[in-house]
């Protein structure tokens, strides 16, 4: 028996279509309540994400194809969404279809600085320590050369900063963390 989880989990994000909602960390609740209303609770990447409208019309109609013919999509904005909600299998997608993962946890980003100091510090939106401007070693998603150098810090979408490759010269966009 399909459970309204696994019909939700298929839906793909609109902007990365190689994820699903699942594999974002964007899928966060799915509930079917006494009455056989499906509830399902998502949470934006970030506040105004253009993505939401689109997100909850795909959860509904694919639920509703599925024979859930109640169903609500609330927004929760806590805990805040985190790159670190990206599953092991998003982050291989994503780096199969050419975009740069952020790191599995922010603190686990390795700078390129000496000093060991700045390996603890926050990581700005572009992949930059803020008070040392050492900047993280970005992997290309195509060589795996960390020889890469940002191009701009809006990619694609908001959510992404462009970068190029210095080894095989390839552009590519870098999921950015937070």
């Amino acid at each position: 028996m399909t459970t309204a989880w696994d019909v939700a989990a298929t839906v793909v994000d609109p902007e990365l279509p190689m994820l699903t909602l699942a594999d974002l960390g964007v899928l966060r609740e799915v509930e079917v309540e006494d009455d056989g209303a499906v509830v399902v609770a998502i949470t934006p990447t970030y506040s105004g994400c253009p993505a939401m409208a689109t997100m909850r019309d795909d959860l509904v109609r694919r639920l509703n194809d599925e024979g859930f013919s109640d169903v609500r999509v609330r927004v929760t904005l806590h805990p805040a969404w985190t790159t670190d909600w990206i599953t092991p299998e998003g982050r291989r997608k994503l780096r199969e279809f050419g975009i740069a993962p952020p790191p599995g946890t922010r603190s686990a980003a390795r700078t390129t600085a000496a000093d060991p100091a700045t390996r603890a510090m926050p990581i700005d939106v572009a992949g930059i320590s803020p008070l040392r401007r050492a900047s993280v070693d970005i992997a290309c998603p195509r060589c795996a050369s960390t020889r890469t150098q940002l191009v701009s810090q809006f990619g694609s979408t908001a959510c992404k900063a462009h970068y190029r490759c210095l080894d095989c010269l390839e552009p590519f966009d870098y999921f950015k963390p937070h």
